[in-house]
């Protein structure tokens, strides 16, 4: 497993492209005469995360996963964006962080004990139990609801925008 290529780099990839996807929803909103930053409280269910939780979440979840790793200490954010240029601002600070985090300092984080604060005490799993059973999943269930918000709501968003670019070889 390259934990630096599945933690890493995806996650940067899928925070840029809800960066994209919030660029798109305030052009949306700004076509139709609408308070952009009115996208931030709106939420798929009364019983979830509006859309500005679900940003923090993923960030958090990528910086996290970082750090838990082996990486440098996560950075603090507040939560306490209120505007489309806040969480963008979130995005990119998290991107920054993220881009910060080598290869080498993820060497042998597959192996390496996690300790979660939801766990019990002395509880652990291991760096690749943790990656792929909670950290990954996590990170696509935030952005994933973050799409089907700003969707479900009418920003012309498609697959491909969720998907992203791919580093094509040859050809």
């Amino acid at each position: 497993m390259d934990v630096h290529q599945l933690c890493i780099t995806q996650s940067t990839k899928m925070l840029r492209n809800l960066a994209a996807w919030l660029e798109e929803a305030e052009s949306f909103a700004k076509e139709r005469d609408f308070e952009a930053d009115r996208w931030l409280e709106m939420r798929l269910a009364p019983d979830q995360f509006a859309l500005v939780r679900q940003v923090q979440s993923a960030c958090d979840t990528a910086k996290f996963m970082a750090s838990r790793l082996g990486g440098p200490e996560a950075p603090s954010f507040p939560d306490d964006e209120k505007s489309m240029v806040e969480v963008q601002k979130r995005i990119s600070d998290t991107v920054a962080y993220l881009e910060g985090v080598t290869a080498d300092m993820l060497e042998g984080a597959e192996s390496k004990k996690v300790t979660l604060p939801f766990l019990p005490e002395g509880a652990w799993v291991t760096g690749e139990e943790y990656v792929v059973s909670f950290a990954l999943p996590n990170l696509y269930f935030h952005v994933s609801t973050a799409y089907a918000i700003l969707r479900e709501r009418g920003v012309a968003l498609g697959k491909r925008a969720f998907i992203g670019g791919m580093d094509v070889k040859g050809g």
